[in-house]
């Protein structure tokens, strides 16, 4: 499942990046790495970008960023 598809309050743990080159290395910066548990914390009232709490940060992506990373539910793993 990708990022965008997690439902407001759900947990995650992220398993892939599809993005390349600056997108990449952006997403990285802020911490969204395999091995991270992401949190969906609220959206816009438009529906995009959505909040996410990714350590002790909350960033903003819009959908197809978050369609770019590839995640598990947290009782998946």
């Amino acid at each position: 499942m990708t990022l965008d598809e997690l439902p407001r309050s759900g947990r995650a743990m992220v398993t892939g990046l599809d993005a390349k080159g600056a997108a990449r290395r952006r997403l990285m910066d802020l911490g969204v790495l395999p091995g991270v548990e992401v949190t969906a914390e609220g959206t816009s009232p438009l529906g995009d970008p959505t909040a996410y709490r990714v350590r002790d940060t909350v960033i903003a992506l819009r959908r197809v960023q978050a369609r770019g990373i590839h995640v598990v539910l947290w009782g998946d793993r």
